[in-house]
Order: structure tokens, then sequence, then C-alpha cells
């Protein structure tokens, strides 16, 4: 989710000071009808955190959501989650989307601070993607309330903890970014860096990756085909 931005859109940008998911903001995948930010990936829970200081974009009751894709997945439908409430369900056709999509929701009369839960559900694997969207509906500022970010973590802390970007988070990231990457044909194997292209070889199949992903116990190539191509 591009506009309004999405929580690991701001991690992306550096709006907000965050780990992992900044590397990989495109890549909150997990099952279908999980209703977390975080997409059910624990390397991703930071999302779920509503005492980081998300920026909040000032909305009016209703409100164009534009989503930007880097893997143009053929798509069932997309979903959108107020408190818990369905309140919009756009059909996908099964199609492959365009680069971008924009949708006109109506946000049901709600007002005040809100956070949305978009979900992008894929026609041909149980996978979707989840983004959370914070919201100010009804005008106010586009930051969130001084409370919230204070008291469960003061911004004094949060902020200077990363400081410098540039140092903090290459910190834990070089073990799996800046290793070589696996030789291409290699047998494929967990918990390794992939970038887009790579290709593996799994119980004697050969595949291809679609985007660049950090592979996980679970996830391996035939059972994840919005990753993997097979060859």
């Amino acid at each position: 989710m591009s506009s309004p931005g999405s929580r690991q859109a701001q991690c992306a940008a550096g709006t907000v000071s965050c780990d992992e998911i900044k590397f990989e903001p495109q890549s909150v995948e997990g099952p279908k009808g999980l209703t977390s930010c975080s997409g059910g990936v624990g390397r991703f829970a930071e999302l779920d955190d509503n005492g980081k200081p998300w920026r909040a974009t000032s909305v009016s009751g209703t409100v164009d959501f534009t989503w930007t894709f880097t893997a143009r997945h053929a798509t069932k439908n997309y979903e959108y989650f107020l408190n818990g409430r369905k309140i919009a369900d756009i059909d996908g056709a099964g199609r492959q989307p365009a680069p971008t999509v924009k949708h006109s929701v109506n946000l049901g009369g709600v007002s005040g601070r809100q956070t949305l839960l978009a979900v992008w559900n894929i026609a041909d694997t149980p996978m979707a993607f989840y983004s959370c969207v914070d919201l100010q509906i009804g005008g106010g500022a586009t930051a969130p309330p001084t409370t919230q970010p204070t008291t469960p973590k003061p911004p004094t802390s949060q902020p200077t903890t990363p400081k410098p970007p540039t140092t903090q988070p290459t910190t834990p990231k070089p073990p799996t970014n800046t290793q070589a990457p696996p030789a291409s044909g290699a047998e494929w194997k967990p918990n390794t860096a992939y970038p887009a292209g790579a290709e593996v070889t799994f119980k004697g199949a050969r595949y291809r990756i679609i985007q660049r992903h950090t592979s996980l116990t679970g996830w391996e190539p035939p059972a994840t085909p919005a990753l993997w191509q097979k060859l």
C-alpha cells in the first residue's frame, strides 16, 4: 500500500525507525484469513506494535487507496477492515493487476484515529499480502497523538537507539544481506537470502525465485509458488 503510506512503506522510507521490514516492505505475506499487520511473520512483528510512532494520514470519510506492486500476482480480491469489520471487498477476477491499482473506499462513518487493515488475496495460492494503514479520519494532525508514542515507547529513546541510521540497521543485517548469494542451481536451504532471479534445486526439481526473499522452514519452493517458479 503506497498511498496512504502503509506501516511497512513508512519503515522503508525511514519515516519510522524499523528493523528487518525496512529492507523487505513488499514481503508481508502469510496465509489467507489472518488479521495482523505482520501477516503472522515473526520477524515483522513490529508492524503490530501500536506503540510505535506511526504517521497517520488525515482523510475524509471516503479514501482512495493505491497499491503499488513489485510482483503482479493473479488476484482473487482485495479486502479492507476497520475495527475487525469488513468495509470493502473488491473482486480481482483472478487476473494479474496493473502495476498500480486504486480503490475508493467508504469508511462507513467511522471517525478519529484508526488503523485500517488492507488484504490482497492471491488467486492461485493460499497466500495473501497484508498492509496496515494509520488514518486520522475527519481531519486532525498527520502525526500520531503525542500521548500514544510517548507512553509505551518514549520518542527520545526510540529514534536515538538506531541512530545513525547507516550504522544501527546494518549491524544485524550483514549476516543475511552481505553474504555471497548461493551458487546458481545449488540445493535450497532455509534461512538463506536469495536475490530475485536466483535458481535452486529442491528434491531434484529446479526453481527460480520471483522476488528477493529470505528462505524459511515451511516455505519450501513447492509450497510457495508465489515466490518460486518451477523451471
